[in-house]
């Protein structure tokens, strides 16, 4: 029988102990090698270039940029990479993002390494996938309206301890227009009022701290 050749894998995260523990996951199976790690996302792009893996594990939260920017980066020049994003976090705005961008996978770094392996086998023979939990997250939130770039906007500035009179200075719109926004991203999100609009936005991934 012929055996074919190992999958290759790019590991790319900013935590040396979990750079570790997926290097001795992945070089403990037969039919995988891992042929480098990144510890950020600049280092991530030219790992990917310098190596062209089968298989890139991407953190999400990475120091410099984000790894879905990574992602959508990597795609840009090499369409058939397949990405499995892998995170301790799963707002449903981000795993929305990762998907459209591309992601081949999308799970959590809580799963059983024999599970991780399986997914990085599967993503290799073309299929995608996504963990439960992060597929409830996704389906929990299809039907929501989103919100509009400049309701982000006034959502990020209410977090950064803005009163509405001060967003209205930095976003050249009225106190009133301000408000009318607010309305409309308390009754998106579900909030009753702005410090839990903040709360939920952050959860979702569609505003970060």
């Amino acid at each position: 029988m012929n055996e074919s050749p190992p999958i290759r894998v790019l590991s790319v995260d900013d935590h040396p102990l979990l750079r570790e523990g997926i290097a001795a996951i992945i070089n403990s199976q037969p039919d995988m090698v891992l042929v480098a790690q990144a510890a950020d996302g600049a280092e991530a792009l030219q790992s990917f270039k310098d190596h062209r893996p089968d298989i890139t594990l991407m953190d999400l939260r990475l120091p410099d940029i984000s790894g879905i920017d990574v992602l959508i980066s990597i795609r840009a020049e090499y369409p058939a990479a397949r990405v499995i994003m892998l995170t301790t976090f799963e707002g449903d705005v981000e795993i929305q993002r990762a998907l459209e961008a591309g992601a081949r996978g999308y799970v959590l770094k809580s799963m059983p390494p024999k599970e991780l392996v399986e997914v990085i086998r599967q993503v290799h023979a073309g299929k995608k996938r996504i963990a439960p939990e992060v597929a409830a997250q996704l389906a929990e939130h299809l039907s929501d309206d989103a919100l509009t770039a400049r309701e982000i906007d006034v959502l990020r500035h209410v977090a950064g301890g803005n009163r509405n009179r001060d967003i209205a200075e930095r976003l050249f719109i009225s106190e009133e227009t301000v408000k009318v926004h607010l309305k409309h991203v308390m009754e998106k999100l579900g909030a009753s009022d702005r410090t839990q609009a903040v709360a939920i936005g952050v959860r979702r991934g569609i505003i970060q701290l």
